[in-house]
């Protein structure tokens, strides 16, 4: 295993106060002696992710360490807990642990750039996942979100008919990567009818609680709804609670994502009808083996694309099981 060179980085005085090492767990096994491993250790992995308020995100982080354990590699994690100030933090403190490699789901994609700035100082290569950043990193994994929102739309536009009417967006996170092509995704495919009209709703940042608090307003100012279209799964979810709570069972309801409990719905065939597969334990793997080839040296694509697919009232019960999200492979 190479020995890399760690540069000094210039730092303020409270930001250093603020790198601590009870903000980093490590797996699989052993104890960590402040980043100096023993060559069995196998190569260690770094991975800043943005939060863990969501079921996607902590599923992601069990991809990850699911693959690198399986590769005989160390996985170091840190939660910035939706702060992108802590997440350059952690990404310091990792820095300073020594990893090999570190992969990063940034709060905000130009926000973490000091971070990303610091890695590069200090030769570590760094691979992004789900959420891209404008530069600084060797290569992005993730999935079409475009393309998810295309073939969610596609299916909403089905739903409604010829009458069309009028369609809620609940969105992402503001300013996100993810959100933006999910939403033009989604515009795109329902431009085909002229007759339905789109309300944008608030950013909640992707948590099925703050999705519950927008709906319970915008269902009192759109009583005319006709169909809900929310960012993810966790999301769309929340706004089901809300509709049927008011006997609304007749709004259609899509998401993203294929959150299990949503493609449970779908195939029971209720007001819940399409979501796109975007399983987060490949994801994880498939950002843990492109981390593993950049840290090698191999040449490894900048864009690292999953694949995804539509759920719907066809397949969604070839989808269904005991995992938190639909498993990709599946047909």
């Amino acid at each position: 295993m190479r020995t890399k060179r760690i540069f000094g980085i210039f730092i303020t005085a409270s930001t250093l106060v603020s790198l601590t090492a009870c903000s980093v767990s490590t797996t699989p096994g052993g104890s960590d002696s402040g980043g100096k491993k023993a060559a069995s250790d196998g190569l260690s992995i770094g991975f800043s992710q943005a939060t863990q308020q969501s079921p996607f995100y902590v599923q992601l982080r069990t991809g990850a360490e699911q693959a690198a354990k399986k590769a005989g590699a160390k996985l170091n994690f840190a939660d910035a807990g939706d702060d992108v100030t802590k997440q350059n933090n952690d990404i310091q403190d990792l820095i300073t642990r020594g990893v090999d490699v570190l992969l990063v789901n940034p709060v905000d994609p130009k926000g973490v750039k000091a971070g990303l700035a610091a890695a590069d100082a200090a030769g570590i290569p760094v691979v992004t996942v789900d959420r891209p950043v404008p530069s600084g990193a060797v290569a992005h994994v993730g999935r079409d979100n475009k393309e998810m929102g295309r073939l969610v739309g596609a299916e909403v536009v089905k739903a409604l008919g010829a009458k069309g009417g009028k369609i809620i967006e609940i969105k992402g996170d503001a300013g996100g990567a993810v959100a933006r092509d999910r939403s033009a995704g989604f515009h795109e495919a329902v431009a085909a009818n002229s007759k339905i009209k789109i309300v944008a709703g608030p950013y909640c940042d992707y948590i099925r609680a703050k999705a519950v608090t927008a709906m319970q307003d915008l269902i009192q100012t759109n009583p005319d709804v006709k169909a809900v279209y929310a960012h993810n799964d966790d999301m769309a979810l929340g706004a089901l609670q809300v509709l049927k709570e008011n006997n609304r069972t007749d709004v259609k309801v899509a998401g993203v994502d294929g959150l299990m409990e949503a493609v449970k719905s779908i195939a029971a065939d209720g007001p819940y009808i399409a979501t796109a597969l975007n399983d987060p334990i490949s994801l994880g793997a498939t950002a843990v083996q492109t981390a593993l080839d950049a840290q090698a040296g191999k040449k490894v694509s900048a864009e690292v694309d999953a694949g995804t697919g539509l759920i719907d009232t066809g397949n969604a019960a070839t989808y269904s099981g005991s995992t938190t999200f639909a498993l990709a492979g599946k047909k």
